[in-house]
């Protein structure tokens, strides 16, 4: 019996139907196409990935489904690993091609690609992969990236259409099973909801009100809530992509209000793609030195401070209020997260890579090329980037100086006065019966000694520095992440 041609809509990090090459493509041909998405297990299990994630992109497909569902398509939902299940889907149709964005993930799903490219070389299917925002593949340096960023950025925006084509009749043997959907369904009212519809919604409401208070409130651990975009999720996904934002803030731009705030989010988006961009060229920020030279830092490794820090019990109220807040929402701001890392790898003497992975779930706007390479800039392991140590008592006093976020995420905090919310060991014993409040008992102690740490955080890193082969590898690293003009 002769198998009906096809091709392959492969989603990914693309979860989407606006501004899409891979759809736009498969329409464009005369044949009928398929869209399918993978959760590959070998992927599932790895120790980046989450519930909070896996629900995000299900929510995500179903979004896109209800989109498609007029047109008689749908994107078949598979579980199992990639390679098995092109090998079945072969067995039932065709194929002619696959469409995909390519995609800047860890080494696994680069491994997961290199085989499922020899398998299409093998049975003559052509894989195209289309440019993901402004990330470029192949490159050995940055010459010229800014203005190709810019191109792609004013590039025309896709208007996909979708044409009705005869429903196809496809035995999905690979199904997701009933048990993990529940899962991880079970406990999402706490996050950003999933889908290109959402993103929309977040998008318009941050355009045309929430605006106005970002640059002014991007540090605040609370207001940030609120005036921050809040879009990371759905850009890390592909709800939406970097362009479509860009039109959008683009076309606010001409309103000329809150410019200052455009104008920093832009950046922002550029930013994105510039720390992507790294990772693309080097994925072994996921689980190496960057800068080889730090290869010869030693840290001890004490199981104790990191099941503090994981459990938002070191006894410093920001820090275990952002450990907190993320762990029950998968966001917090910018300054926070640098400040986790910090405090981690500075203050308690951590190894970066006994944190990276437990962060990695927690966040739901999870990018690998952002999260590795940020995670390593914060560690102050890159030998480029300017060292921060970040000091969760004056953080705390400058950005949540009525401790209206420690109070949120801490309740055991919650009627103790300003005067102490940030630094509560120093409540006398007179005071502790007034507030009926004990450092060690209702609330941990803290587990070190901030001034100490961090000043032997600031002689072990910067005398560091001075290493041969970290200023050797800064060369190199230079060269090939900084445009040098």
């Amino acid at each position: 019996m002769r198998k009906l041609a096809i091709n392959i809509v492969w989603i990914k990090r693309d979860l989407r139907t606006l501004d899409h090459e891979s759809f736009h493509a498969a329409e464009s041909k005369n044949i009928p196409y398929l869209p399918v998405y993978i959760f590959d297990n070998d992927l599932i299990d790895y120790p980046d990935t989450s519930d909070r994630h896996l629900g995000f992109i299900y929510n995500s497909l179903i979004d896109i489904n209800k989109k498609l569902s007029s047109f008689n398509k749908e994107v078949e939902i598979l579980y199992g690993p990639s390679l098995d299940i092109f090998k079945y889907l072969i067995t039932q149709y065709k194929i002619e091609n696959i469409f995909s964005y390519q995609e800047s993930g860890i080494k696994e799903s680069w491994q997961r690609d290199i085989k499922v490219r020899k398998f299409c070389n093998e049975n003559s299917i052509n894989w195209i992969e289309f440019q993901r925002d402004g990330i470029i593949r192949g490159i050995k340096d940055r010459k010229n990236w800014n203005k190709n960023w810019h191109i792609q950025m004013h590039s025309q925006i896709i208007e996909n259409s979708f044409k009705k084509q005869k429903k196809l009749k496809f035995l999905n043997k690979f199904p997701l099973p009933k048990k993990l959907i529940n899962r991880i369904n079970s406990n999402l009212n706490s996050f950003q909801p999933g889908g290109e519809s959402m993103a929309w919604k977040y998008l318009k409401s941050f355009c045309n009100k929430r605006i106005s208070g970002y640059a002014y409130n991007i540090s605040k651990p609370e207001k940030s809530r609120i005036s921050c975009s809040r879009l990371s999720p759905y850009i890390s996904w592909g709800n939406l992509n970097i362009k479509l934002v860009y039109h959008h803030l683009i076309k606010l731009k001409k309103k000329n209000k809150n410019l200052r705030s455009i104008n920093a989010v832009i950046s922002r988006l550029h930013w994105h793609c510039h720390f992507i961009q790294k990772f693309e060229v080097d994925c072994t920020y996921e689980t190496d030195f960057i800068n080889k030279g730090f290869n010869s830092l030693k840290r001890k490794n004490n199981i104790k401070y990191i099941k503090a820090w994981e459990e938002g019990k070191t006894g410093y109220p920001l820090v275990d209020a952002s450990m907190r807040a993320v762990k029950n929402t998968g966001w917090i701001n910018f300054r926070m997260r640098a400040m986790l890392v910090s405090f981690f790898v500075h203050n308690l003497d951590q190894d970066w890579r006994d944190g990276v992975y437990f962060l990695a779930k927690q966040f739901l706007d999870y990018e690998p090329g952002i999260h590795y390479t940020q995670f390593q800039m914060q560690a102050g392991t890159t030998g480029i980037n300017t060292i921060r140590i970040y000091n969760p008592v004056k953080n705390s006093k400058d950005h949540d100086p009525e401790g209206v976020f420690i109070k949120k995420w801490i309740p055991e905090l919650k009627n103790i006065p300003k005067e102490f919310i940030h630094e509560p060991w120093l409540i006398s014993e007179m005071e502790s019966k007034i507030y009926k409040f004990k450092v060690g008992k209702d609330y941990p102690s803290p587990i070190v000694n901030l001034k100490e740490t961090s000043k032997h955080a600031k002689e072990k890193i910067w005398g560091h520095l001075k290493n041969k082969k970290v200023k050797d590898e800064k060369k190199r690293i230079l060269n090939t992440h900084v445009n040098q003009k």
